[in-house]
């Protein structure tokens, strides 16, 4: 049987294994699923020998390595399991002795479901018609059809991991011709992560290509406003290089017109404002819940948080200029929000927020071009990002280019099909992203920055001094934090510091305004004969809304919205006794 024959084999059997599940996306290839039957039926011998080495894990993996998106490739890998990788090498390096070569002439033919969809990478030649087929997404990694994996992967490069090698190894159907090989590796891939911009060597990095990375917890305590330098760098692609003398912003939809503002028109034409806000990633934490059972994610820590100050126009102003009045809610539902940021498919980081935060005047929506008094930094959004007090980090949209009025959310894959919360009983087998909503307002979130974990106090010191943070998302303003130094057993309440200028009833934001973090501290006497501290702390905002005490039960397979009590040990040792 030729190659083509068997593949088609290989692809059957995989499609009738999967079930009602798939069916209709069955439905996308039918002239490939029904000569696959045919020959299926007549050679059930090659059938079995690609079932013992087939593994369906992968289809999901590489919609990661091709789309970027880490929960789509999170479906996929949790199906793959560690003991399978030694039988994967082992028949690979059988089959890869025997395996056809083909030119990149050939390789180019298969570009379609009818004619099978290959790809090449370092060398290999691979089909992946099957993933294309079954797959929602399929329609983007089409892009890569017939032509080589490596320019997807230079994007995202936080993929490159040897367990997704070993599963697309599966797949393997032959070699690039030498003399293709040759061409392909003379042309010098550029690295689109080359020019983005310096970071401080301080920051715990989580991904350096996306660049994601944090500061020190310690370091979110030592002042209200967090230095642009410090604050926790988020992000899902390259950074953009943009000329700001060129940059242009475009506002649409229906009904309303089409206004385009340059920089300096959104400067001049409408009021600065200032707004200190905190924003918070909503995997903040995610190694917390990572420690009670794994999740999919970058593995923050507690300083995925930062409070600034923002300047910028009023986004309520920019929608009146563009024609969108007090009655836009009558028919607009979102508004929409896309980043300058893309893709290899020029598909733009997007999301969106309700019209009603969109539009009120207590609902403080930047445009913001500064951050802490100067010019927005790369990594921040330069020259304009969208600052939604109150409401998650993915909401936040930076390298603003539009904006847009709508009856629907935005349908980017981060609104969509990320950055939602599930029950701890929803797994990779059973989650639909359709059956919950976008993460909008976060909740009551307190976490301790000193000491950390595992930090050594001195009995002589006779107490110890704790230090956090304590926010809650929607304006809600943080009214206590309680610190334990026993886990739980007796409290005390911490002074709170909610600006610079101090705390108390004539520094609190208007209701339903208060948009920046609490830092608090308390001092305590060190518990005499004790050898080991667990401090806990929980706050408690306006509305009464409390932390959980544990994080079991708020567990979710993204590991986002973690804000159960945090807990930090520290042991207390004896000064040592001079002889």
């Amino acid at each position: 049987m030729n190659i083509s024959a068997m593949l088609l084999v290989r692809r059957v059997h995989s499609l009738t294994r999967l079930g009602p599940l798939n069916t209709q996306r069955l439905q996308v290839a039918p002239a490939a699923a029904s000569s696959a039957v045919r020959l299926w039926s007549s050679s059930r011998d090659d059938q079995r020998s690609y079932q013992r080495g087939h593994s369906p894990s992968w289809r999901n993996a590489l919609a990661g390595l091709l789309a970027g998106a880490g929960a789509v490739l999170a479906y996929g890998l949790h199906h793959h399991k560690a003991e399978r990788a030694d039988t994967i090498r082992v028949q690979t390096t059988e089959k890869s002795s025997s395996l056809p070569t083909f030119s990149q002439e050939e390789v180019t033919k298969h570009r379609s479901l009818d004619d099978g969809v290959w790809v090449t990478y370092r060398g290999g030649v691979y089909d992946i018609t099957e993933f294309v087929a079954m797959h929602p997404g399929g329609d983007k990694i089409m892009l890569a059809a017939g032509g080589a994996l490596e320019p997807f992967w230079a994007l995202y490069a936080v993929h490159n991991e040897k367990h997704v090698l070993d599963i697309l190894s599966e797949y393997k159907v032959g070699e690039l011709s030498a003399d293709d090989l040759k061409k392909q590796q003379t042309v010098e891939s550029s690295d689109p992560y080359a020019l983005d911009p310096k970071r401080h060597p301080m920051l715990h990095t989580n991904s350096l290509k996306p660049f994601n990375a944090e500061p020190p917890p310690e370091i979110l305590t030592d002042s209200y406003i967090t230095p642009s330098a410090f604050f926790f760098k988020r992000n899902h692609l390259p950074v953009p290089q943009v000329d700001p003398a060129s940059y242009q912003l475009v506002v649409e939809g229906l009904p309303g017109g089409v206004l385009k503002l340059s920089l300096e028109e959104l400067k001049t034409k409408f009021p600065k404002h200032t707004v200190t806000a905190t924003l918070q990633c909503a995997g903040n934490r995610r190694s917390e819940m990572n420690k009670v059972k794994q999740v999919k994610g970058l593995n923050w820590g507690l300083a995925a948080i930062g409070n600034a100050t923002w300047s910028g126009a009023k986004l309520r102003d920019v929608l009146l200029a563009a024609g969108y009045g007090s009655d836009v809610a009558q028919w607009a539902r979102h508004v929409q929000f896309e980043g300058l940021d893309k893709d290899v498919m020029g598909t733009a980081y997007g999301a969106s927020i309700p019209v009603n935060k969109a539009v009120s005047e207590e609902g403080d929506v930047l445009l913001a071009y500064e951050m802490n008094g100067e010019e927005l930094p790369a990594d921040h959004g330069f020259p304009v990002r969208v600052v939604v007090p109150g409401t998650v980090g993915a909401r936040n949209v930076k390298w603003l280019r539009k904006i847009i009025v709508s009856t629907d959310e935005s349908s980017s894959h981060w609104q969509q099909n990320d950055y939602k919360g599930f029950s701890p009983g929803i797994d990779w087998d059973t989650v639909d992203y359709r059956s919950a909503p976008a993460i909008q307002e976060l909740p009551i979130q307190s976490a301790i920055t000193t000491p950390s974990d595992g930090a050594v106090v001195y009995r002589s010191a006779k107490e110890v001094t704790v230090k956090g943070y304590a926010w809650s998302g929607g304006g809600r303003e943080v009214v206590r934090v309680d610190v334990s130094l026993d886990g739980g057993k007796t409290w005390q309440v911490a002074q709170l510091r909610g600006n610079e200028k101090g705390q108390g009833p004539e520094f609190s934001p208007p209701p339903g305004r208060a948009w920046a973090w609490k830092l608090w501290e308390v001092s305590a006497p060190l518990p005499p004969e004790v050898q080991e501290l667990e401090i806990v702390c929980k706050a408690v905002d306006n509305s009464y809304n409390m932390q959980p005490d544990t994080i079991s039960p708020i567990w979710n397979l993204r590991g986002v919205l973690s804000n159960a009590w945090h807990r930090v040990k520290v042991n207390i040792r004896e000064d040592a006794v001079e002889e």
